[in-house]
């Protein structure tokens, strides 16, 4: 099929087709019958060098939902497995998506595009390879509002709407998703091969890895332990930074755990209201295994998933020496997510001076809202109010004043006096807080109703949503009902993975 009207141009450098003959399928997305770009990203199109107003046209329509190869390109499903709930499936790979080739862009750095719900693949497992409107907004929507909080992900370049009806419970508008990842390698991947025991494949692909993600190891004779390492210090940070602003991923599989060190796929993911450890939002998830609280050690569970594919080659004579030193930097992890997540709460509590109490502290604060029904985002919004000097707007978020615990009195006063021991003026200090606590996230409650909406063919509420989520450090005049939790009779929140 050809391309009809105007051809995007990009500027194509396609490593992993290159470099990893047999980690792939070549392949090629379906033809579609009348795909339209519903949502373009204006600004990362631009970032990536590519020209909006082309991508916009009929000719971007089509390869942006997989309809028509661009030129240069080298579209591929990739191969991987994966842990998925704790239980191995040998072969995964990209059932219903296309990398379509790698771009460079404006400032020298490599980026993956890539389409979710572009057709069947050789890795579909029977199913259509199809996607559906509302998880494909879903996704970025979330992603963008991730990028916008300041954590890495993969993000969205466009949605696309193919043209199609497609069964999900109903007949959905079919749509596709652009994004764009700076790779989509993933523990997952590495499995695929380890499992097959094809040790010199896992030898090309880490030393990929280490060539695109972490360059500073290239030729080191002890780069693939390094290359654990470096993982697990990108994935210690990563979840630092979900559990910080609340966000549940819901499904973290070890096809969804990146080498880079990105957030990816947003199915049953939410962020928390009132704040829980165990908050599950996920159907499947029976049992809490990917609860909010959990993050942290599921990540390292994935982590020594991927130590394990990566032993024969960082010591293949002496795999009981390879055991060891993985097991060392995989009991580092703890530690190294400690680190990064108490940094982070520093900054959330306003605290530029280092004291060994801090931790103390933190945690402290979470032991007094679990089961208070407090506001997670609004409550460290509102903490900066007590380094003014007025602790009425915290107070309030626990209810009437008769329902603030003892335990937050006791709690407030020693941050009061952690607070007495910094140098910085109260509103210097008050101004760095409102910069990393955010006023608003995508609600539970404002995404679904937004989602429902634009499936229903208005994207008025999409788009205001969107606005409001990629600028969450400022109070937007006229926006306050974007702060608020959700409504008492929103009842509890099920998501659901995006099919």
């Amino acid at each position: 099929m050809a391309i009809d009207g105007v051809a995007p141009r990009f500027n194509f450098d396609n490593s992993f087709a290159r470099e990893l003959e047999g980690f792939y399928v070549p392949w090629k997305g379906s033809e579609l019958p009348a795909p339209t770009v519903l949502r373009l990203n204006v600004g990362l199109a631009r970032e990536l060098g590519l020209d909006p107003d082309v991508l916009e046209t009929a000719g971007g329509a089509q390869v942006l939902s997989g309809s028509v190869a661009p030129e240069g390109g080298a579209p591929l499903a990739m191969a991987y497995a994966g842990h998925q709930f704790g239980g191995f499936s040998p072969q995964l790979g990209d059932g219903r998506a296309l990398l379509i080739g790698e771009v460079i862009d404006r400032v020298g750095n490599r980026h993956d595009i890539h389409l979710k719900g572009s057709g069947p693949t050789p890795f579909s497992r029977g199913g259509d390879g199809k996607a559906v409107l509302g998880p494909v907004l879903r996704e970025y929507l979330i992603g963008e509002a991730m990028h916008a909080l300041g954590i890495p992900t993969t993000r969205a370049l466009a949605a696309v709407l193919t043209g199609e009806s497609i069964y999900r419970n109903g007949a959905q508008p079919g749509a596709v998703l652009a994004r764009v990842a700076s790779s989509h390698l993933r523990v997952g991947t590495f499995q695929f091969f380890a499992v097959r025991e094809e040790t010199e494949k896992i030898r090309e692909l880490a030393d990929y890895a280490i060539a695109r993600h972490y360059p500073e190891l290239v030729g080191l004779p002890d780069r693939y332990i390094s290359l654990l390492r470096s993982v697990c210090d990108a994935q210690a940070e990563l979840v630092a930074k979900w559990m910080h602003v609340g966000f549940v991923h819901g499904v973290m599989n070890t096809d969804n755990t990146t080498i880079s060190g990105e957030t990816i796929d947003y199915g049953p993911c939410a962020f928390i209201d009132a704040y829980d450890s165990g908050a599950v939002f996920s159907s499947i998830d029976e049992h809490g295994r990917y609860a909010y609280g959990n993050q942290p050690y599921i990540t390292q569970w994935n982590l020594a998933r991927f130590a394990e594919t990566l032993l024969d080659v960082i010591n293949p004579d002496d795999s009981k020496a390879a055991a060891e030193q993985a097991t060392e930097v995989l009991g580092s992890f703890a530690t190294t997510y400690e680190t990064a997540w108490l940094a982070g709460m520093r900054k959330k509590l306003g605290l530029s001076i280092e004291e060994a109490e801090d931790l103390e502290l933190a945690h402290g604060l979470f032991d007094v809202l679990q089961g208070k029904g407090v506001d997670y985002t609004r409550f460290f919004r509102a903490l900066s109010s007590v380094t003014r000097g007025d602790a009425a707007m915290v107070r309030t978020l626990f209810g009437d004043p008769g329902d603030v615990p003892v335990s937050f009195n006791t709690w407030l006063e020693s941050y009061r006096q952690r607070l007495s021991r910094e140098k910085r003026e109260p509103l210097s200090r008050a101004a760095g807080m409102d910069a990393v606590n955010p006023v608003y996230i995508p609600r539970n409650h404002m995404v679904e109703e937004a989602l429902d909406a634009a499936v229903a063919g208005d994207l008025s509420l999409f788009d205001a949503l969107l606005g409001v989520v990629t600028a969450p450090f400022v109070e937007q005049e006229g926006r306050d009902e974007y702060a608020q939790p959700a409504p008492d009779d929103f009842g509890r929140y099920v998501t659901y993975c995006g099919t």
